[in-house]
């Protein structure tokens, strides 16, 4: 491993968070096409060793992550109390947001036929979707797209990477919607009740 592969390996290590080649160049005082043939030889380097580090990227940004073979000793020693697993309705929401961003909350129930604020609402509190915007028009509703962490969740590069459109049709989530509204309503409408009108 060559010497700018190692500071590159430290500087990931450190940051916790994708770094952009140029972020890494004005670090190292390197061009970002040395960054960019570094950034292809510490791949290399992982993939053909036993190493259980990985070089992944999200939106043009580099980060280290962990080989997936080893998710199962990993989860052994972290033991998470709880584990935050996605409700079939928050995956719908998901999906619609993936697929349809910048969308409004309102544009997401007209799709999937139900109310969805309390999905939404857990979606923001796992990281995985956020307020981009208002859009223009009365009340200015937010605008709702997905995040780094959604992709990194997902094993995404970028949106580009997510699968053909044509796999997650309206009529599929409409359907899906309601397979899973019954369980979901009652929850909703709860918190519905206590925030009638609160807008996202």
């Amino acid at each position: 491993m060559t010497q700018l592969c190692s500071m590159i390996e430290a500087l990931l290590f450190v940051s916790g968070e994708p770094l952009a080649a140029e972020e890494i160049a004005n670090a190292t005082g390197r061009t970002q096409i040395e960054i960019a043939a570094a950034f292809a030889e510490l791949s290399s380097h992982y993939e053909d060793s036993s190493s259980g580090l990985r070089l992944a990227f999200v939106n043009g940004g580099a980060y280290l992550c962990t080989d997936k073979a080893h998710a199962g000793v990993i989860t052994s020693l972290l033991q998470p109390v709880q584990q935050r697993a996605f409700s079939q309705a928050m995956m719908e929401t998901l999906s619609i947001v993936a697929y349809k961003q910048p969308v409004t909350r309102a544009e997401i129930e007209a799709v999937r036929g139900v109310r969805c604020e309390y999905a939404v609402r857990e979606l923001i509190s796992m990281g995985m979707v956020q307020e981009i915007g208002r859009k223009d028009t009365i009340g200015r509703p937010a605008l709702l797209g997905t995040t780094d962490a959604f992709l990194r969740h997902f094993g995404l590069g970028s949106l580009r990477e997510l699968p053909e459109k044509e796999l997650f049709g309206s009529g599929e989530i409409n359907g899906l919607a309601r397979a899973g509204a019954q369980e979901e309503s009652s929850i909703e409408e709860y918190q519905d009740n206590e925030e009638e009108g609160t807008a996202v």
